[in-house]
């Protein structure tokens, strides 16, 4: 009877097991840094990224002389999570009470760059070989910021609206997205309505109930005074110097405390401030749906000055006017809908007092006078209450 012997492992195939298992794993070593901004200092931190290349590829990649294709997925491999770090521009979070700005740079796979390195490593009895990529930084960097003195939170401006309508909600976010992550220049005076642009149905806008002609009308953009109110608020908290600013007509119960507001209306209103800092102011919004506030952060130096702002003096109390009514297609004939409510006329004044050195460097008031205002009410377009 024939015996048939399995076939024998080449000396060639021994060698290479052997030499597998007696190498220690060998290494595809991604390195990079990044920075932060943290308590007015820039500081770098190490990124490092590791891939273990199987023992017997680095024993025939050594054997051969070249990088063999078995190395080909590990290197797909490689390329997809390197590529997949995209760049993403500087902003500041707030971590546990401190302000932090980050960045993130992108990354390109450099297949070729990344072989040659492995091959240069693996022949000279190295461990590790470098990934080689290829670096995308964002247009905003943590870097730019540091270059532009932007190390600081200086100061907030925040606002409920709360209860309002979605046309309003709309209109607010549309307009706070449009002065998100912006700079001011240093001896800039921000102009608001220049900034905004053009408010219609083209950038974004809706038709929303404005102050118009004693009453309330639809116009494009209802409720934009809320983002100039609480940009006016930062800014002025910050220690600005105010170029131009107006009241709204009457008191509106979306921009107390009484007097602290900014109401817009292009060309004829408009909020405008100057940047006197020496250094770039960065602006960045946020919002809370749920909550329905508002916020606009100013991140820019450490100046030294201290800004305390009173609380109201409310004077010169009026009796509020009659009602008025204005046309709203979702009221049925013969009903009313309550869209403002009355409001007493009156005068508020509050008192800025800036510091620095804990000296009083300037002091200014804001004063606001407020017409008396009438409930008004939304009724069908040929109601007879309307004329």
């Amino acid at each position: 009877m024939k015996r048939f012997l399995p076939p024998l492992v080449s000396a060639l195939t021994l060698a290479l097991l052997a030499s597998a298992q007696a190498a220690p794993a060998f290494q595809l070593v991604l390195k990079a840094s990044e920075q932060k901004i943290q308590k007015g200092e820039v500081t770098t931190h190490p990124i490092t990224k590791t891939w273990t290349v199987p023992a017997q590829h680095v024993a025939r990649t050594k054997k051969y002389g070249k990088v063999t294709s078995n190395l080909t997925p590990l290197l797909n491999q490689i390329e997809r999570q390197v590529n997949a770090r995209k760049p993403l521009p500087a902003t500041f979070r707030n971590v546990k009470g401190s302000w932090i700005a980050t960045d993130q740079n992108g990354w390109t796979f450099d297949r070729d760059g990344t072989k040659a390195n492995l091959l240069k490593a693996i022949k000279s009895g190295k461990g590790t070989a470098q990934v080689a990529y290829k670096l995308n930084k964002p247009q905003r960097s943590v870097q730019l910021l540091a270059q532009r003195g932007v190390l600081w939170h200086v100061a907030t401006g925040s606002s409920s609206y709360a209860g309002s309508p979605a046309f309003r909600e709309k209109n607010i976010l549309v307009g706070a997205s449009k002065l998100d992550n912006f700079f001011i220049a240093p001896g800039h005076v921000f102009d608001f309505n220049e900034e905004i642009g053009q408010i219609d149905a083209s950038t974004g806008f809706v038709k929303g109930f404005v102050i118009s002609g004693g009453t309330l009308a639809k116009e494009d953009g209802g409720g934009i005074c809320q983002v100039s109110t609480t940009i006016f608020r930062g800014l002025y908290k910050a220690g600005l110097p105010i170029v131009e600013r107006h009241e709204h007509s009457h008191r509106v119960k979306y921009y107390d405390p009484v007097g602290f507001e900014a109401t817009v209306y292009a060309p004829a209103k408009n909020l405008r401030m100057k940047n006197d800092t020496g250094k770039h102011l960065f602006i960045q919004a946020g919002w809370d749906r749920s909550a329905q506030t508002l916020r606009f952060d100013v991140f820019g130096a450490n100046t030294g000055r201290t800004v305390n702002i009173s609380k109201p003096v409310i004077t010169n109390f009026k009796a509020a006017k009659k009602p008025s009514y204005t046309a709203d297609q979702s009221v049925r004939p013969g009903a009313r809908r309550l869209l403002d409510t009355p409001m007493q006329g009156m005068t508020s004044v509050l008192t800025r007092t800036i510091k620095q050195g804990g000296k009083v460097i300037s002091k200014d008031t804001l004063k606001s006078v407020y017409e008396p205002w009438g409930a008004v009410y939304g009724v069908h377009p040929k109601d007879k209450r309307l004329k």
